[in-house]
């Protein structure tokens, strides 16, 4: 690293220099890093019921997964779905039955304190409708009474509500292979009873209350309803076309390597579909599909097994380089050249599912995961070509040329309101969340600030802060500022993330420091700042307004508002110099930060995630702005300078 500039801190710079290194010493030899994606047991649990259903759970796997399991359990016998939370209803009773499966007894102290709180809480009636799908599949619910979900929603167009392209990616590519389960109705040998998890075991699946028909919850439970009778009387040819159609769609979007859309939910719903409509387990895309799933193992010291949902090499690749870079690496560093390389490899050509909101647009961009074509994100996007832009490659027109592909689609997914989703443009249809089915989380994809904000700090970096599309973005970004001058995280926790993304962005594009948006909120940032310098926020803050920006200080939270005030001119307040003490402070001696806090969102409050490489790359990028200042468009690229 260089020598730090003429007054600033030495213990700054030597933090800086020690976090450099330690995130250079984990980029894999491809050029690529990648931290572990933690989130919640009930991943572990579905995989061995997965293995369970298909008849190949093995003892060494249920060992190594019950041992994780065990391991996250609380004192009160339950399970939460982030570090700290509450108990969390359906992930205790997907975790109380894995170890079932591995023999824990239920009359066991660990066991006897989950099913004591399970049944106090509503039992398995309470639980959410994927879980109950999971107990379905071997006999301890009744199919009877799930939500219906017809195989036919397949040929709706997309004009039509309801269609498969009104639901975002991940949903979309949930729900379409369970189509096919709900269809069929599977049930196999239950090699136990579930009695102790009912509040009542002689009634165990009590009929739904219907609400008011003056509702949408109303009217939606009585559409499901009326699919339980069609489901009697449903033409077996246009069922079983429906079926074949589901089919096809699922295999068309099998990835490269074996999965689905590089997130491991729609690649487990998948594999039973098409193992129900006859692929045996044998068949090429069966065992590419299980094969992927065992990628998504992560192996302990201990000899615990977790599982993530999904792995994030890309936009932990891209966070990683925009760190070291903005830290003084310099932009042909051997390092960086390299995790250039690879992420040029990963640019996706092809069209995907995005093309049915916008047939003509030209494919480009990037993903978030290893192999997912189908699904390119605009985030990823955005953060690869700010990357590659601050990178000194040594074949400059192929960067370039990847960059312009990258810019033209994400101007092109800009939502019909001026801003950004995550992957597809004006994917806002109320209805697809009142579905009696969709109590899983968010099953839409609408614009949101994090996404918009890096885009358009992209875009400023690419010379397009003038564009007229930026400037929609940025009013846009203005008009969803929060009463108290935060901006909210749909991401990422949550106001702080929100926030932390949003301001560099309006000062990159122009905005100035004075401006009162900025103004506003600098003094919300300063206002929820933790005794001992750092920031933190609690996922609580989803379901409850009056946590936001509340919460254990956190290496990454910390850097995110710290990025905010540096962008807005703060570097010399006292909040800055507060928090930059607490990064400094909290820093490992091998230059690591430690942080067991959930700060990534998957879906606001009801799935949350640990990213292992959030606590490494955020405050590396913090203490490298304070240092050198904020990053300016390198020589030569279009921008040529902020």
């Amino acid at each position: 690293m260089p020598e730090p500039p003429a007054g600033s801190p030495r213990e700054v710079y030597e933090a800086a220099a020690r976090a450099t290194r330690h995130l250079l010493d984990r980029q894999d030899p491809a050029g690529w890093w990648k931290g572990d994606l933690e989130t919640n047991v009930t991943m572990d649990a579905e995989d061995l019921l997965l293995r369970q259903f298909l008849g190949i759970r093995d003892e060494a796997t249920t060992y190594a997964a019950a041992l994780f399991i065990r391991g996250e359990q609380r004192t009160d016998g339950t399970w939460a779905t982030f570090h700290g939370g509450p108990p969390e209803l359906s992930a205790t009773i997907e975790a109380y039955v894995a170890l079932r499966l591995a023999g824990d007894p239920p009359d066991a102290p660990h066991m006897s304190r989950a099913s004591a709180w399970i049944r106090a809480n509503g039992g398995i009636a309470a639980a959410r409708v994927f879980t109950r799908i999971w107990l379905a599949l071997f006999g301890w619910w009744s199919w009877d009474h799930l939500p219906e979900l017809p195989p036919e929603l397949v040929f709706l167009p997309p004009w039509v509500p309801l269609n498969i392209y009104d639901f975002g990616c991940w949903a979309r590519q949930t729900i379409v292979p369970l189509t096919v389960v709900s269809a069929l109705r599977p049930v196999r040998p239950a090699p136990f009873t579930l009695d102790e998890l009912h509040t009542d075991a002689r009634t165990p699946c009590p009929p739904p209350r219907l609400a008011p028909l003056a509702s949408w919850d109303g009217v939606f439970q009585r559409m499901d309803k009326a699919l339980h009778v069609y489901r009697r009387f449903a033409p077996r040819r246009l069922r079983k076309a429906a079926m074949d159609t589901a089919a096809r769609w699922i295999v068309e979007r099998q990835e490269n390597d074996g999965c689905w859309g590089g997130i491991q939910p729609p690649a487990v719903y998948s594999l039973i579909a098409l193992h129900l409509l006859g692929y045996d387990l044998g068949h090429p895309v069966m065992r590419a599909g299980l094969e992927s799933l065992d990628r998504f193992a992560v192996r302990r010291e201990d000899g615990a097994r977790m599982i993530e949902a999904c792995q994030s090499p890309v936009w932990d690749t891209c966070l990683a380089a925009i760190a070291l870079a903005d830290a003084g690496l310099r932009p042909d560093h051997p390092a960086l050249v390299k995790a250039a390389d690879w992420m040029l490899g990963e640019e996706i050509t092809r069209t995907g599912d995005w093309a049915v909101r916008r047939p003509g647009l030209a494919p480009g961009g990037w993903a978030f995961e290893f192999h997912n074509d189908t699904y390119p994100d605009i985030d990823d996007t955005a953060e690869v070509v700010l990357a590659l832009r601050r990178i000194k490659h040594p074949d400059p027109v192929r960067v370039d040329a990847a960059i312009a592909r990258g810019v033209s689609w994400n101007l092109g997914m800009q939502s019909k309101d001026g801003a950004w989703g995550a992957f597809d443009a004006d994917n806002t249809s109320p209805f697809p969340n009142r579905l009696p089915f969709c109590d899983f989380g968010e099953v839409i994809d609408p614009p949101s600030a994090d996404v918009t904000a890096h885009v358009v700090e992209m875009l400023a970096f690419e010379g397009r802060a003038g564009d007229a599309r930026t400037r929609r973005g940025i009013a846009w970004l203005l008009d969803a500022q929060e009463p108290d001058g935060s901006w909210f995280g749909r991401w990422g926790t949550n106001y702080v993330y929100g926030t932390g993304s949003v301001v560099p962005a309006l000062t990159a594009a122009g905005i100035a420091p004075a401006h009162p948006a900025v103004r506003r909120a600098v003094r919300w940032l300063e206002s929820v700042q933790n005794d001992d310098g750092g920031w933190g926020e609690d996922q609580r803050s989803y379901q409850d307004r009056s946590w936001a920006g509340k919460g254990a200080s956190t290496p990454s939270q910390t850097a995110w508002a710290l990025m905010a005030l540096l962008s807005a001119g703060e570097r010399d307040g006292e909040a800055v110099a507060r928090g930059v003490a607490h990064l400094v402070r909290t820093q490992r001696e091998d230059g690591s930060w430690d942080e067991p806090y959930f700060t990534g969102t998957g879906f606001p409050w009801d799935f949350s995630i640990n990213y292992h490489l959030y606590r490494q790359v955020f405050p590396l990028t913090a203490l490298g702005r304070y240092l050198y200042g904020e990053p300016s468009a390198p020589a030569g690229s279009p921008a040529g300078g902020h």
